[in-house]
């Protein structure tokens, strides 16, 4: 017998639609790539949203075509994540810190037909142009006037797109499980792989993070992303701030800690969120001039793991909660995130930081296991290690095309790549990805650990483990360090700072001090590059 329920389908209109409705004026702040702060409520940017995918529809875009963009966080880039998906076509956030090799093969292998573009990569897509295949149609996303003298010949403007349309429309009734946008993780091997998400699993995945054992968000919220929009949608904010009526903060490009901190400042932002080397400029920026972010509530950081000496800066220095999470492209991208249980009300700080080292507990929606090497799952002790799997309904089924298929196992998990525990309380702890583990005498050394383990020394900003070729043992663990401005430490001295934090026979060979390490177009470490 089915239930006697309404069939409505899950879409991502329905987000803006309902924004607009119950939190019209909440605003939408965007600090612009002109220069000037943007200002503007819901019901504003659902009338905007209406009337380019009316310009989008004049332009012959038609379900299942691809709009590519070339943008920073901003409120035309938010309007076109209704607009594109909402009509039926696919919202193709492009990495604009690629090579540029990499963004036209990108490009390429979705089959692009439209490209719309920031005014600061004007010269790139005058570059890019002749090299995409598919791109019918070039939009400047700006006014007449701001408008690069280099785009290239025919390019359209994106103000004037929306002053010439109507704001009346009525959204298409789209199957949930229609295609609303395409990610390219940069965490493969090879060429980049694309994942495409949906309308059902983003608005789950949206529903998902605001509660409050995630991101905890409500209409009382302003919400700072410092995820760039094209890095995994902004770890989806620009679908859960307008789901509860939270106020959104848009940085445009600038992601510094000062502008950070000045924009979290004049919009009194109560969530942030962004990867590590984000948090080191703006703690760093912090600890110049003396200032504090009382109005922050809490913290999100990810993309890759934490040490227990950043959280502990930004607990202390902003007066608010990290919860730490893990995820990836391929799970939209969260996972698990790091809360507190009601058996830990009573923990010391060493244990809270203990724990809060974790990744994480799985939400709803998420299932994860851990399978060893002889191919059974593992149990969840918080000390057998194996390969993290997973699957639900906001997880990957398989790459764009088909590419990469080995990692979508037969039995509908999908196979993360990292290497990780799970302990009886469900909290996942990441030891190492697993091309970057270091295998020393037929034993594994987890990177993240040392890097924890140095970052702990009060002159350290930002570390990075790797394994290096050995005669006798196969790898053994080189440490490279930036230390903070201002700060002296000896190698030596570091050295036995890890020493005394880790088994013996982890302590690294050798621990070098560098100007800085290298970090790829998300923020994180490169690791590959150090090796080679």
């Amino acid at each position: 017998m089915l239930a006697l329920m309404m069939d409505r389908a899950l879409n991502l209109p329905s987000i803006l639609e309902y924004a607009a409705a119950y939190h019209g004026d909440r605003e939408v702040v965007t600090r612009t790539v002109e220069g000037p702060i943007h200002r503007y409520g819901y019901k504003d940017a659902l009338v905007r949203a209406k009337q380019m995918a009316n310009a989008l529809i004049d332009m012959g875009v038609k379900p299942g075509d691809r709009v590519a963009t070339l943008a920073w966080s901003t409120h035309r880039h938010f309007e076109l994540y209704y607009a594109v998906s909402g009509i039926g076509a696919i919202l193709h956030t492009i990495n604009p810190r690629l090579h540029p090799d990499q963004i036209a093969w990108v490009a390429n292998h979705a089959e692009d037909s439209v490209l719309m573009f920031d005014i600061s990569f004007g010269e790139l897509v005058s570059e890019l142009a002749p090299k995409l295949a598919t791109v019918k149609t070039f939009v400047a996303m700006t006014d007449r006037a701001h408008l690069p003298p280099e785009a290239p010949a025919g390019t359209l403007v994106y103000e004037e797109l929306i002053a010439a349309h109507s704001p009346e429309f009525v959204w298409p009734e789209l199957d949930e499980r229609q295609a609303s946008g395409l990610c390219y993780t940069s965490g493969t091997t090879g060429n980049p792989k694309g994942v495409l998400y949906g309308h059902r699993s983003t608005v789950l995945h949206a529903m998902a993070l605001v509660q409050p054992d995630a991101f905890d968000l409500s209409a009382r919220d302003t919400v700072l992303p410092c995820a760039q929009m094209y890095h995994a949608n902004a770890w989806c904010t620009p679908y859960a701030a307008p789901l509860v009526g939270a106020k959104l903060v848009l940085p445009g490009r600038q992601l510094d800690g000062p502008s950070i901190c000045e924009l979290a400042v004049a919009e009194q932002a109560s969530f942030l969120l962004g990867v590590p080397t984000i948090w080191v400029g703006v703690l760093d920026h912090l600890d110049q001039t003396g200032q504090r972010l009382t109005c922050v509530r809490n913290v999100a950081i990810g993309g890759s793991a934490p040490t227990a000496a950043l959280m502990r800066r930004v607990e202390d220095q902003l007066g608010a909660t990290v919860r730490q999470i893990w995820g990836m492209t391929e799970t939209s991208p969260m996972g698990v995130i790091n809360t507190a249980l009601p058996a830990h009300a009573g923990e010391d700080e060493d244990a809270a930081y203990a724990r809060k080292l974790k990744q994480g507990r799985g939400l709803w929606g998420v299932e994860m296991r851990i399978m060893g090497d002889d191919g059974t799952v593992q149990p969840r002790d918080g000390a057998s290690v194996g390969a993290l799997q997973v699957r639900g309904p906001w997880v990957s089924s398989a790459y764009f095309k088909n590419e990469g298929a080995e990692v979508f196992l037969d039995d509908g998990w999908f196979d993360t790549g990292d290497i990780a525990t799970i302990d009886p309380e469900g909290y996942l702890r990441l030891t190492d990805r697993a091309k970057d583990v270091i295998k020393s005498g037929g034993e594994w050394i987890s990177t993240l650990d040392l890097e924890d383990a140095v970052s702990s020394h009060p002159a350290v900003a930002m570390a990075a483990a790797i394994g290096v070729p050995h005669p006798k043992w196969d790898e053994r663990p080189l440490l490279l360090v930036v230390l903070r401005p201002g700060h002296t430490a000896e190698p030596e001295a570091l050295k036995a700072h890890v020493a005394e934090r880790v088994a013996k026979w982890w302590t690294p060979d050798e621990v070098r001090i560098v100007a800085e390490l290298p970090i790829g177009p998300t923020g994180k470490v490169l690791k590959r590059e150090l090796r080679d």
